[in-house]
Formats: structure tokens, sequence, C-alpha cells
């Protein structure tokens, strides 16, 4: 769909959804930016909420449509509305490259108040597309990330606060991993979203004791005595974690 072709009256005004949709490739936590029209700024994959879908519904039509993904799970964790989280001239600076009409420059200019999502996906599966208001869709390094539009930065900053913190009480990883992985890639992927390394025996010791993976065989990579075992998630004790929590 051609951003002029856009239906105003099928969306609801002043509201949006933008998804922090992170990655992990090469001990790198990664995530998905899209490039303005105008050139010159970078932004996270949003979009409108139709009238007659839920929020979660709107998360999950962004997330396919910009990475080809579905039934991945997305956590809602803050809601931002700022008065002054736009500014009127980058946006009137936008709709001028996209040669908008009148009616359409308007309903842009408006303010909008965003509902923040973010989601963990592996990297490889995800076909990156751009939508009608942007140039490209790409991956930054999470300390690499380029200038972004409004307030795009701290919405990044929260989503890294929030999982952060999610992680004292609810599983990651799958979505993130290979469907058989070393320990200690899973341990990776901890230590690059806390920021921090983290104790091997007590990291081992705490993931085995959640019951959310299977041991498979040796990951023969070396001499057999060095070689790790490899695991995988049992997909239905870890969504029961998901949703319930970790006592």
């Amino acid at each position: 769909m051609d951003i002029k072709d856009l239906d105003t009256q099928s969306f609801m005004p002043g509201l949006s959804v933008d998804n922090v949709i992170f990655g992990f490739h090469d001990n790198q936590l990664k995530v998905l930016l899209l490039a303005c029209k105008d050139g010159k700024h970078w932004m996270l994959p949003g979009g409108y909420i139709l009238k007659n879908e839920s929020v979660d519904a709107a998360a999950e039509r962004v997330l396919f449509d910009r990475t080809g993904l579905q039934k991945v799970y997305l956590q809602q964790f803050n809601v931002f509305g700022d008065p002054k989280r736009s500014s009127a001239s980058l946006v009137k600076g936008l709709v001028k490259s996209m040669e908008l009409d009148e009616t359409l420059n308007h309903w842009f200019l408006q303010r909008f108040v965003t509902i923040g999502y973010y989601a963990l996906v592996e990297y490889e599966k995800v076909k990156p597309k751009p939508d009608p208001l942007s140039l490209s869709c790409d991956w930054f390094e999470i300390d690499q990330i380029p200038r972004l539009i409004f307030d795009h930065a701290t919405i990044i900053e929260s989503a890294l606060t929030a999982m952060r913190q999610h992680l004292n009480f609810q599983p990651i990883g799958l979505n993130l991993l290979p469907s058989s992985f070393p320990l200690k890639s899973l341990q990776s992927i901890y230590e690059t979203i806390l920021g921090k390394k983290l104790d091997r025996p007590n990291f081992n010791r705490k993931i085995l004791s959640l019951g959310i993976l299977d041991k498979k065989e040796k990951h023969f990579t070396g001499a057999a005595h060095k070689a790790p075992f490899l695991y995988s998630f049992r997909k239905k004790e870890y969504y029961k974690l998901l949703k319930d929590g970790i006592s």
C-alpha cells in the first residue's frame, strides 16, 4: 500500500504503536530500524491502530509487515505521551518528502500518543521490509544506533530497561537462538542484555532449575571431554513460565 492511499477514516486518530524489535547475532544485540524518506533520520517500526482491531493485534500486524514473522511474543512495556515528543518542523519535513495531499498532511501533523512493544526474534529468520514511510529496513547494533526521530531513542532505552527487569520473572531466548544451542550461547544473551558478565556455574544451575530445557547430544567442536552439551527449549513449559512468571 502506498502512503498516499492511506484511508485515515480506518485508523484511530492520535494513537499508534511502536515496536522495538531485538535480534541476536554474532554475540551482539541488534535492533531493527527504518530509514526515513528525508534521508536524515531513522525510526522504529510502527503504525496506526485500525478502529476494528485491538492494540496487540496492531503491534502483531506491524511486526509481520516488517519481518515476515508470525506468532512472536510481543511485550507491551510503556506508553509515550509527552506533548513535546514530536517536532512539528521535523514532521513537516517528513510529510513534504512524501508529497502528501493536504488532508493527510494535516492528519500526520496532529499529536500522537504511542504504545511501546518489544519483541525478541531469531535474526536469521527475519526478512526486513520497509514501510511506505521509509526507504529501507536494517539491523543496527544496540550501541551503534543512528540518529532517530522524535523520542524513539527514549523508547529503545525504555524497552531495554523493561527487558532487563523482566529477566527476573520471565524466560528469554526462545526466539533468539536456533533450535539447538549450548548453554553458553543462552548465557551470552543474558550478559548482552544485562551489560555484565555472569558466573557460568551459577547461571547454568539457575537456568536448568526452571525446567524449560532439554539436554541433547554433545556438540563436538573440539576434544570430546571439552565438548558442551546442546540444549533445546521445551516450548510448552517455556510459554507457561512466560505467562505465569518465574516464582
